[in-house]
């Protein structure tokens, strides 16, 4: 069996940032934060890198991540762009329409698909999940044999940003599979709380502990058909209401809450031992940056880290 794939989304935007995070280097010597993903996922047994970009970022991602790696990593690219797999009525019409935003990690997955032959992980460019992630992960899709719908969650809590509201996907758990992922785009810790705003103005309370995707995906490549209906349909909603949808994407999470409630998957809960954090905003880099200082001064990473 082909060891499993790593699918990384680099193609975003970074608006909240202010930039392309996806290639803002961090690292003691120019590293960016995905690059230790790819590290950790080549130390614990991934075969392949697939990096989903956009078309209009590649000599930089070329110059600034991939030309560091050489050899040392076997990857491919796939391009993420605003066209990509969408009919040119509905994109005429979106664009007219005044839309900016991309289609979201549903369609950016999809954008991948001719080169996932394999059981796979789909993660963040711009978040940090641990060694211990990849090794948990790595040797589930290693072991199962048929369906390796998968995900290591993190805690609420440890994922949330100083600097203003986070999307995460609260996940409900039961006898060790997801039962739900409820996404929610307006997470934020205020007066002692954690609270959740929602579009209408209502308020949901959230724990600390509230288990949540930081989209770390493990699926079989049989999943990808799935996807692609999920797409379709979501792309003839938004046809059906432009101006109502103009803003929508298609997320990953909400694709694998629907899979789950129509009983097409079963998504094993894996458990790791790893501290996420990520660069949401400008401002959360300097923690970024003295949490990989610490890591490669006490041995976690060489330096240079390829």
């Amino acid at each position: 069996m082909k060891g499993p794939i790593l699918v990384v989304l680099a193609a975003g935007m970074g608006s909240r940032y202010g930039g392309l995070k996806q290639m803002d280097k961090i690292g003691k010597n120019g590293e960016v934060l995905l690059d230790y993903s790819v590290f950790d996922a080549v130390k614990s047994g991934y075969e392949k890198i697939v990096f989903i970009i956009r078309h209009d970022i590649e000599k930089d991602f070329r110059d600034i991540v991939l030309a560091r790696m050489g050899t040392k990593v076997k990857y491919e690219l796939a391009f993420q762009d605003p066209d990509s797999l969408i009919p040119p009525d509905i994109f005429r019409a979106a664009k007219e329409a005044g839309r900016t935003k991309p289609w979201g990690t549903g369609h950016a997955l999809l954008c991948a698909a001719d080169k996932l032959d394999a059981p796979f992980t789909v993660i963040n460019a711009d978040d940090f999940y641990g060694r211990e992630a990849f090794a948990v992960m790595g040797k589930y899709l290693l072991e199962t044999k048929e369906d390796a719908s998968s995900i290591v969650p993190y805690r609420l809590e440890k994922t949330l940003s100083s600097q203003g509201t986070v999307a995460r996907g609260v996940c409900g758990v039961e006898n060790g599979f997801l039962s739900s992922v409820d996404e929610l785009t307006a997470i934020e810790k205020k007066d002692g709380r954690i609270i959740n705003t929602a579009g209408d103005g209502s308020v949901r309370e959230l724990t600390p502990e509230t288990p949540v995707s930081m989209n770390f995906w493990g699926f079989s490549p049989d999943i990808l058909p799935h996807f692609k209906k999920y797409f379709d349909d979501y792309l003839n909603d938004f046809a059906a209401d432009i101006p109502g949808q103009i803003k929508s994407e298609c997320f990953i999470p909400r694709a694998v809450d629907q899979f789950i409630k129509q009983r097409i998957i079963k998504v094993t809960v894996l458990s790791a031992n790893s501290d996420w954090f990520g660069v949401t905003y400008k401002e959360d880099r300097e923690a970024a940056v003295i949490k990989l200082n610490e890591m490669t001064d006490t041995g976690v990473y060489p330096s240079p880290l390829w």
